[in-house]
């Protein structure tokens, strides 16, 4: 039971505050679920991104066996790298439920790579290749981080939700009950003593 001084004003304040807390229970419930919502769309997202990746991978894996056939291991070495030092990893935010996602783009430099002293078809289709599997390993990554914000945020929601259904606001109703109770005993009171005597 409360410790205040049992009063009509402190008891219509208690539930002025259980409703308060009723809705935000509400409101964190339904934010659970626009939450999940989000975190099943992001999730289907990463699936593509995912298997985009993997594809670029296995394409850069087959162009790095034909370009150590055509220039061998040592030779595919020495093969002058493009030049990404201008290249721009563009990030673009949008939120959901106050939860701050990315998307990332990774924008390669499209200037021409040094000269080769053999050039081949082979080592230009690898470079290629692997500046494929960059762009989509940004976007996979982004897309992770994404679903790890998301993940928690909601079990922080959850949480939040549990602490006021499972204990605010059943200790609230205690307190609320004890005083109402205790202000019937107390009108039983007066009533009793306000009686004419005989």
């Amino acid at each position: 039971m409360s410790e205040a001084t049992p009063t009509r004003a402190y008891a219509l304040e208690l539930m002025d505050e259980r409703r308060a807390m009723r809705e935000g229970y509400v409101f964190l419930d339904e934010k659970c679920l626009l939450l999940a919502g989000a975190i099943l769309r992001e999730l289907a997202r990463y699936g593509d991104l995912l298997r985009t990746l993997e594809a670029a991978q296995a394409a850069a894996s087959t162009a790095l066996r034909a370009a150590v056939g055509r220039h061998g291991f040592a030779g595919l070495c020495v093969y002058p790298a493009s030049e990404q030092r201008d290249a721009t990893l563009a990030i673009a935010g949008r939120s959901v439920m106050g939860v701050r996602l990315q998307d990332a783009q990774w924008r390669p430099h499209d200037a021409p790579a040094p000269p080769a002293a053999a050039p081949s078809p082979e080592a230009e289709a690898c470079r290629r290749a692997f500046i494929q599997v960059v762009a989509a390993a940004a976007q996979v990554g982004a897309a992770a981080g994404n679903l790890e914000r998301l993940s928690f945020e909601y079990r922080r929601s959850v949480r939040r939700a549990r602490a006021l259904q499972d204990v605010l606001l059943p200790e609230l109703d205690r307190s609320l009950y004890g005083i109402e109770t205790r202000l019937e005993e107390l009108e039983q009171e007066d009533a009793v003593s306000m009686r004419p005597r005989r």
